[in-house]
């Protein structure tokens, strides 16, 4: 029992010594300098501009458990870790299904939207899409991934390591939501393998297929119920932070609303190249909202 404590005490000591000597958030910028260059030179050597999408599952969890080792007494910070590991190990064994990693690290199925991206006039052309696989693709979206994972920073800093009953209820709702968007995700993987003829199932989405595009399950109550679902996983995950400060409103908010925007934008574009292929896409877009679902109104 005695060695235990000293193990812990040592322990402590240790981890102490190194918040003290480089502080967190430095240890955070030196991951995300080191991911971006590797993401944009990968992106340029290779030609596939979906390395930042291959860690975007992956980072949140890094930062956290990188948190956690230096503030191992927090019981938050561990919940905190918990819930975004839960979060990235489901979203990273959904993107390994549709192909997007490999044996080969750098190589994977792209994304489909930057094939549609590079055939903008705004962005054709060698070094244009280099400055965008830059600023954007490598630099931008890992910033973002730090900014949604920054209340973990927000948590370590207030010094609270006490749990709560506040606590328990944003790790129960991160759950619903993550519950939601597996329900969704599964749904439209298993429609686009039915659509493509690698799974037989006669009796499922016929009314989708007919279409092109799936309208049923969570899919006929909003557009994007995989979007709406982790938007409000990372939206909740600032109330830890919330509850941690005792304050409504703190810095790392902005990764939340920089996370929405990006959605928004992203689903403008999903939408449009949806609409360039599915004539009926229009008249969906017109019956059902893009992720919250009508309370009063049933969709068509």
């Amino acid at each position: 029992m005695l060695y235990y404590f000293d193990v812990l005490n040592y322990y402590t000591w240790v981890s102490d010594k190194i918040t003290d000597q480089i502080p967190l958030i430095n240890v955070w910028i030196v991951i995300f300098a080191i991911v971006v260059l590797l993401c944009f030179l990968t992106g340029e050597i290779t030609g596939n501009y979906s390395q930042t999408d291959k860690l975007w599952s992956l980072m949140p969890i890094i930062y956290g458990w990188v948190t956690v080792a230096c503030f191992p007494f927090s019981a938050r910070l561990w919940l905190m870790a918990i819930m975004v590991t839960i979060w990235g190990a489901r979203l990273t064994y959904n993107f390994y299904r549709k192909g997007g990693y490999s044996i080969v690290p750098w190589k994977g199925e792209e994304d489909y939207r930057w094939k549609y991206l590079r055939e903008l006039s705004v962005l054709k052309g060698r070094i244009r899409f280099a400055l965008f696989n830059l600023f954007f693709i490598s630099f931008y979206q890992h910033f973002l991934i730090l900014l949604f994972s920054s209340p973990f920073l927000v948590v370590a800093k207030s010094g609270k390591a006490d749990i709560s009953f506040a606590d328990f209820v944003i790790a129960a709702f991160m759950l619903l939501f993550i519950v939601i968007e597996t329900i969704a995700d599964n749904q439209q993987y298993s429609f686009q393998r039915i659509k493509r003829g690698l799974e037989i199932n006669t009796n499922k989405y016929i009314i989708s297929l007919d279409k092109g595009f799936l309208t049923e399950g969570l899919w006929r109550y909003a557009r994007h119920p995989n979007y709406a679902a982790e938007q409000a996983i990372w939206i909740c995950f600032y109330f830890f932070s919330v509850v941690a400060t005792g304050q409504w409103i703190n810095w790392s908010l902005s990764g939340a609303i920089l996370l929405v925007l990006l959605f928004q934008g992203s689903t403008l574009m999903t939408e449009k190249i949806s609409s360039s292929k599915y004539p009926d896409y229009e008249n969906y877009k017109k019956n059902v909202p893009a992720f919250i679902p009508y309370l009063f109104k049933s969709s068509k």
